[in-house]
């Protein structure tokens, strides 16, 4: 079946490599900070929104841009009659609606094949039949993907071949064994997590989608290590420096350079190097994340935005008086609405039924309280940069 021990050093060498312990530190301590920033009910509602982002950054690492715009329709239902770019937005669908069911514990993490396998299922069973379809460059034949089933074919990605179909059960096995880690410290398992997503597409056991399930894998990873969260997303990290992120991944690919580089197939130093770049996105991400929300912060911002739409006429007074509760409590009573603005009930009524049109409040009843709302049109005034220029 193949020698396992072809994609051998697995993790780096214990106790050598002191600048990713330090990285994996410093990632508790900031994920513990940004748990601690908002409401519960705040945090849920900005989660629904990193979850498309998630996507969107994804899907363009993959060389699919679906707009922010297109993805938002696509989550209320509303597709295009563009063939191309309705089909673009289920994908998008499906990632984000897989993503969420990892998020809610609907799908439990396992570190094993059943697993793994369950990701792609879920996410490629949702897609159109045109994205199942797979060519191959050499051939120019198209196969069609099976959702949740290993490749029944050989591959090659750039210059790396990854291992024949019949070996694929064995690799994955080691790939268990090596990343389970059950009675290991914390730190250990962390820098796991960055381990395992390259040596998971060195693999690459699907014949497609094996990028997105790497990711959606690495998320549900650092999620059970309670690094994770729905505040973050290393998917943006990765995108934005991909031309770093897909060199790393050809590094870790590389053999063997002499003696000082290890003593399995694989180069040491470009494992170290790849741990090195992920643990570093991924603390980047949570820093500009836990940058964005400080509720401070994020409160004079959308006080600055609703003073704009107040003079413009798009809001009333009191508007802001109504968010920035809505942001330190989590939820409004509408019956409060009064209190809160200052206004006359039928006045302060008027003020909280216009936010909730404008989704900048929002609720699951027509009288129940409300809580903060993220629309797209606010984002670039709430949370800049999350977005590239739209």
């Amino acid at each position: 079946m193949g020698n396992i021990y072809l994609m051998e050093p697995l993790l780096p060498e214990e106790g050598q490599h002191p600048e990713l312990i330090d990285l994996s530190t410093e990632l508790i301590a900031k994920a513990s900070s940004l748990a601690a920033r908002l409401h519960p009910l705040v945090a849920e509602s900005i989660g629904e929104l990193v979850r498309s982002m998630n996507c969107y950054y994804s899907n363009l690492i993959e060389g699919h841009n679906t707009h922010p715009r297109d993805i938002d329709r696509a989550l209320m239902g509303d597709f295009s009659k563009t063939h191309k770019k309705r089909a673009l937005q289920l994908e998008a669908k499906a990632h984000i609606d897989l993503q969420k069911k990892i998020d809610e514990g609907k799908i439990l993490f396992s570190l094993d094949s059943h697993f793994l396998c369950t990701l792609h299922r879920e996410f490629c069973s949702q897609l159109p039949e045109e994205l199942l379809w797979v060519e191959n460059p050499d051939t120019q034949m198209s196969l069609l993907l099976e959702p949740g089933c290993f490749r029944k074919s050989h591959v090659q990605i750039g210059q790396h071949i990854p291992p024949a179909p019949k070996e694929i059960p064995a690799f994955m096995n080691r790939f268990e064994k090596a990343y389970s880690l059950k009675h290991s410290h914390k730190i250990r398992r962390i820098i796991a997590v960055a381990a395992s997503h390259h040596r998971f597409l060195w693999i690459h056991p699907f014949l497609d989608g094996n990028g997105r399930v790497a990711r959606l894998f690495s998320h549900a990873f650092l999620l059970h290590l309670g690094i994770g969260s729905t505040l973050w997303s290393v998917s943006r990290g990765l995108a934005r420096n991909v031309n770093s992120y897909k060199a790393h991944l050809r590094q870790a690919d590389s053999a063997r350079h002499g003696d000082l580089d290890g003593r399995g197939n694989l180069s040491a130093k470009g494992l170290v190097s790849f741990c090195h770049f992920f643990l570093e996105t991924c603390l980047d991400q949570i820093i500009y994340m836990d940058s964005l929300i400080e509720p401070s912060m994020l409160s004079r911002r959308i006080e600055r935005h609703i003073e704009e739409e107040v003079a413009a006429g798009h809001l009333h007074k009191g508007s802001f008086s109504l968010l920035r509760e809505a942001l330190l409590q989590g939820q409004i009573e509408r019956g409060k609405a009064a209190t809160i603005t200052g206004y006359q009930e039928r006045q302060a009524r008027t003020i909280l039924n216009k936010l909730v049109e404008k989704g900048l409040l929002s609720s699951h009843t027509p009288k129940g309280p409300v809580t903060l709302g993220f629309p797209l049109v606010v984002l670039e005034n709430w949370f800049p940069k999350l977005y590239p220029e739209m």
